[in-house]
């Protein structure tokens, strides 16, 4: 019994912590012609290091403390306006990329080729939601908006910064997972 309660505790902990690290690099905003955040960086890396189970409750966590209100979105914001306004669909979509990342460590391994190629995927899965939802929401708001218009605003600007941030989150989890108390690798 008190192993269990040790594990979970453990969880709760990283739970809280990986909530804590979204938050944070989500108030990181990189300045560039279009400025980005170090979130997807965030998510990528939570969901290798827990798996999908965790790596989704860690990242709905998050998405939940910022529909209360606190201010853990981007530019220190947070409340369910942010969520329904025309970016909430990337990180509704951020769920999306946990469980993609998640799932595919859990069957295939922590290599850097999965990590890669389901951050990759994640991160698309992720850019298509949120474009959709982009598109949607902009258009109650504001009229009509063509799909390409809404991917060279949403999409194409951030396609290098995140390949960057996928390449940093893989190597950080094949060097930090060994090391997680439980973990064998």
């Amino acid at each position: 019994m008190v192993m269990n309660q040790k594990h979970t505790a453990r969880k709760t902990a990283y739970t809280a912590m990986g909530a804590a690290l979204i938050t944070i690099c989500a108030w990181i905003a990189v300045p560039t012609a279009v400025p980005f955040t170090m979130q997807t960086f965030a998510v990528c890396l939570i969901a290798a290091l827990f798996g999908a189970k965790q790596g989704v409750f860690t990242v709905g966590g998050y998405l939940l403390l910022g529909l209360l209100g606190l201010p853990v979105f981007s530019g220190f914001r947070g409340g369910a306006g942010v969520l329904a306004g025309v970016t909430g669909g990337y990180l509704v979509g951020f769920l999306v990329t946990a469980l993609t990342v998640g799932v595919a460590v859990e069957r295939f391994g922590r290599k850097l080729t999965v990590l890669c190629l389901s951050m990759a995927a994640g991160i698309l899965l992720c850019y298509a939601f949120g474009t959709a939802w982009f598109v949607v929401a902009y258009g109650k708001a504001n009229g009509s908006i063509g799909i390409g218009t809404a991917l060279g605003w949403c999409v194409i600007p951030y396609l290098l910064p995140d390949a960057a941030k996928i390449a940093l989150a893989a190597a950080l989890t094949i060097r930090l997972y060994p090391h997680l108390p439980g973990k064998n690798g």
